[in-house]
């Protein structure tokens, strides 16, 4: 039995089918939205029109699934778990009718919620949220019938900045309003000022190191403007983005263990811990991070379809393991690119590190070539051992992508030194002789014998 239809459930059940048949193994998914399958983070890009039609988000249908064995049984919402009786209260959501349904075992692939703080006004028409296919078609719907042309985005993470590109693209004046001084969180302060000053020039107006206090409505009830401490921003619709949270509350309600950041604690099976027949994974779970040895929650689809294979091995009565993550993540907003893997300076102290800090800029192609862009990126690096930490880059086009060599430098503890000795790729048209992360990784050397 699994709860939850998207990229944890439906892999968990695919994988778990493709090593057991219908006769060995029944597998009954439920999904408390109208789909399954699909791709949260392509939602933005369909608001904003790269995506021309909703059905291209989607993998696989439920009747897709349905035809390979696998019991999706949507618009069903599960309301309890019974650890001790092995079986789920689940709701019809179209009759309301309630049953109990027994399982041997159990998968918890209920992801996460969006933030959304209790502020006046919070639910007004013209407010949204963007987590489901259903939320990206009533803010699409929204934005067709909205006569006005001013949109404010609370929040300036990864969703919130995507949600900025795609109103950007529309037509929408743009403001972001945020709680910390500078956007992208999962950035250093200076690096974050750099996409500031990039939104900028894009003409989104970003307001940081703000409350907002009020959603502001008028006499018909729809949202009029954005309320912060500071300042009343008009507003003829508001995208909220202010972050997510694990939806835990079935799992915490039923007892099982949920860590630091409101995750369910896995081993690296998947299983929640103390627990043999119940796994969890994607956005609901909390990971070990292979820099700082630390659980972090990181919502991100790339681990959720990793941890499905995952479950569905062991479901299956395979056999895999999920060795943890190094907070590897890249964006765009219209055509600069934002990429992050490791610790930021912060991460680094809260573990107790003592490290260095290197930042250059370089260019994504040799500094003759035609439209070679700047980037800068900035590396951190262990200050005894000079073993890498965290490496981070804001760039125009070719910058972004560019962050995966850094992650593959993570995952295998490699020193700044060494990756000075790597072998990749040159040619004019895709990089500079000494390609920008070399070239960080030869700063960071010096400035670990340095200080080392």
């Amino acid at each position: 039995m699994i709860i939850g239809g998207d990229a944890v459930g439906m892999s968990a059940a695919s994988q778990a089918r493709r090593l057991r048949d219908a006769s060995e193994l029944e597998i009954v998914v439920f999904e408390r939205g109208r789909f399954a399958s699909y791709s949260a983070c392509g939602i933005p890009y369909w608001v904003g029109g790269d995506v021309l039609d909703r059905d291209e988000l989607i993998a696989r249908t439920p009747e897709e699934h349905r035809a390979r064995d696998i019991d999706l049984r949507v618009r069903v919402e599960v309301t309890e778990v019974d650890v001790a009786g092995n079986r789920v209260r689940v709701r019809d959501l179209a009759s309301g009718d309630q049953t109990w349904t027994g399982y041997d075992k159990l998968v918890i692939a209920t992801g996460a919620r969006p933030s959304r703080p209790p502020l006046p006004g919070i639910d007004a028409r013209g407010v949204h949220g963007v987590q489901t296919l259903e939320d990206g078609q009533a803010l699409i719907d929204t934005l067709e019938r909205t006569e006005g042309k001013r949109a404010v985005v609370v929040g300036a993470g990864y969703i919130g900045v995507e949600m900025a590109e795609a109103l950007i693209k529309r037509g929408y004046d743009v403001t972001m309003v945020q709680r910390g001084p500078q956007p992208m969180s999962t950035l250093d302060p200076d690096m974050g000022a750099l996409v500031r000053d990039a939104m900028c020039g894009m003409g989104i107006e970003v307001i940081g190191g703000t409350e907002v206090t009020e959603i502001r409505t008028d006499e018909h009830g729809r949202v009029s403007a954005v309320v912060t401490d500071t300042a009343e921003y008009p507003a003829d619709v508001v995208v909220l983005g202010i972050g997510v949270r694990p939806d835990t509350e079935l799992a915490r309600a039923a007892g099982l263990p949920v860590g630091e950041y409101g995750g369910l604690l896995t081993d690296l099976a998947m299983r929640v811990r103390g627990h043999e027949n119940i796994w969890a994974g994607g956005d609901c779970v909390e990971v070990l991070d292979l820099v700082s040895g630390r659980e972090r929650h990181i919502a991100l689809g790339t681990h959720a379809n990793k941890h499905g294979q995952i479950i569905g091995a062991g479901v299956g009565g395979g056999y895999a393991t999920f060795p943890g993550v190094v907070g590897t993540a890249v964006s765009k907003v219209c055509d600069l690119e934002v990429a992050r893997t490791g610790l930021r300076e912060k991460d680094a102290r809260a573990a107790g590190l003592q490290f260095v800090a290197v930042t250059i800029e370089s260019t994504s192609r040799a500094g003759y070539y035609p439209d070679a862009a700047p980037m800068t990126v900035k590396m951190l690096a262990e200050r005894r051992t000079g073993r890498l930490l965290g490496v981070q880059i804001v760039g125009r086009e070719g910058a972004g992508k560019r962050v995966d060599i850094a992650a593959v430098a993570l995952t295998a503890r490699m020193t700044v030194e060494q990756m000075t000795a790597l072998d990749l790729g040159y040619a004019p048209p895709f990089s500079p002789v000494w390609d920008p992360v070399l070239v960080a990784a030869r700063k960071a050397t010096v400035a670990v014998r340095e200080r080392g």
